[in-house]
């Protein structure tokens, strides 16, 4: 299993350039397999974040977790990626998704019409844009193209899709290369998330694919205080069906349960039965508890980093 670490905050204020850069080096000098970046209405815009990032490391791979597919033209966001991979090179990994309506249609005015249907059309262009034959022509039940397109940096790039169910669960096996879940415990990888994307990846030929989970992490050795810390921070996800729908698929009793916490063996433990549970790609998100922040985060990092 890989561990990756959220460089862009996720909880908390939003990073600036100047973090986002401090912590992107950190993750790579702790060894940590990737670095991610969220895509959230407060957040810096996910791509110039990863090139940010890949401008002050060398190794690390760096991925999106994940950008919203309803509010940019799979041709745009198709430019800016090829783009930014001449800097990044094969270490750039695409994650995309349809976010929720919510956020499409009552915060920015676009129906939020057919999200499985549309994400798949979406990736299955971006995948066509990667062939570098100056032209991408797709017609599909959404989008139409018939459209000169050339870019410097194009070149096949690892993409991942958000899915939260089945229908989506099945575009990140057969049209991706894997998914990102999210409010997912041990028990919904193993009967859920990961035969559902797998088995989609069979059907449709294609190689075994990611199976990734962002999971909040926090160490500490007061586990009163950063379990009501947690519960307080994650109660608003027990209210929106869609995650709800997520935490029922597994055996965690809600959104804070799905969270590791505790001491550097116990948070370990809880690592590990993600990877038994079939886990390929651990997206760590780690939450800060106590007065001293900076110290909370550099402990539940080195502890990541251990594994």
């Amino acid at each position: 299993m890989r561990i990756g670490v959220f460089i862009s905050e996720t909880w908390g204020e939003a990073s600036d350039l100047e973090e986002l850069r401090d912590r992107a080096r950190q993750a790579e000098a702790l060894g940590f397999a990737s670095g991610w970046v969220p895509y959230l209405p407060w957040s810096l815009d996910a791509l110039v974040a990863l090139q940010a990032a890949g401008q002050v490391t060398r190794r690390i791979e760096l991925g999106s977790a994940v950008i919203p597919t309803y509010l940019f033209h799979p041709l745009a966001l198709a430019r800016q990626a090829h783009s930014i991979r001449g800097d990044l090179g094969d270490r750039l990994t695409l994650g995309v998704g349809c976010s929720q309506q919510v956020v499409i249609e009552t915060m920015h005015g676009v129906p939020f019409l057919r999200p499985a249907r549309q994400v798949r059309e979406y990736v299955e262009i971006l995948r066509a844009s990667m062939q570098g034959s100056g032209q991408v022509a797709y017609q599909g039940e959404i989008f139409r193209v018939e459209a000169m397109f050339g870019s410097p940096g194009a070149a096949p790039t690892p993409l991942l899709v958000g899915a939260l169910g089945p229908r989506m669960l099945r575009v990140a096996g057969e049209v991706a290369d894997g998914t990102i879940a999210t409010w997912c415990d041990e028990a919904a990888i193993e009967r859920v998330i990961g035969p559902g994307v797998r088995e989609a990846a069979v059907a449709a030929g294609r190689p075994d694919p990611r199976v990734g989970t962002v999971l909040p992490v926090v160490v500490s050795d007061d586990l009163g205080e950063a379990r009501r810390a947690v519960e307080e921070h994650f109660a608003i996800y027990d209210q929106i069906p869609r995650y709800r729908r997520m935490v029922e698929l597994g055996d965690a009793a809600s959104a804070a349960a799905i969270c590791a916490v505790g001491n550097e063996r116990q948070v370990r433990e809880r690592v590990r039965a993600f990877e038994s549970a079939g886990l390929t790609d651990l997206l760590a998100a780690p939450f800060v508890v106590g007065a001293d922040a900076a110290a909370s985060r550099q402990r539940t990092l080195e502890c990541l980093a251990s594994l």
